[in-house]
């Protein structure tokens, strides 16, 4: 059973501030709850097949996964998909102009869980939406501190 968790928030900074910041995958332990440390594989900057790792905690699990960026459009659109780890995921940014100071940022997960993570794949979808709302409160305040 496919997971798709679509999350949004409005952050009171400037589109190309907060896309700048959230895009860059050395700043997501720092508001990404579960994300624990990033590591580039590919030097910077970040452009379509830029790739890094992520050591997180999710459900109680230790998880090594490697992003691959498929798609970028600074400032407006980010699309990275595991190269490597437990499960297929796909993860997209988007960032959209309210008002010259105020943005609006979506995240969503798409994945295919296999194994036990197929079974368990609601309750999966409804963690990651719990982490996704936390992630975006976070990234949110330290973006408008």
């Amino acid at each position: 059973m496919p997971v798709d968790v679509l999350t949004a928030t409005v952050i009171g900074r400037p589109r190309d501030e907060v896309a700048r910041y959230a895009a860059d995958p050395s700043n997501a332990p720092q508001w990404y709850e579960n994300i624990r440390a990033a590591a580039w594989r590919t030097p910077p900057p970040l452009g379509v097949g830029s790739r890094f790792d992520f050591e997180a905690r999710f459900l109680g699990r230790h998880l090594s996964y490697t992003y691959e960026v498929v798609e970028h459009v600074p400032g407006a659109r980010l699309v990275m998909r595991t190269a490597d780890g437990p499960f297929a995921m796909e993860t997209t940014y988007t960032w959209e102009s309210l008002g010259p100071a105020t943005t609006r940022m979506t995240l969503r997960n798409r994945g295919e869980p296999s194994g036990f993570g197929a079974v368990a794949a609601p309750a999966l979808a409804a963690a990651m939406r719990r982490a996704n709302r936390k992630d975006l409160e976070r990234v949110k305040a330290v973006l408008e501190a």
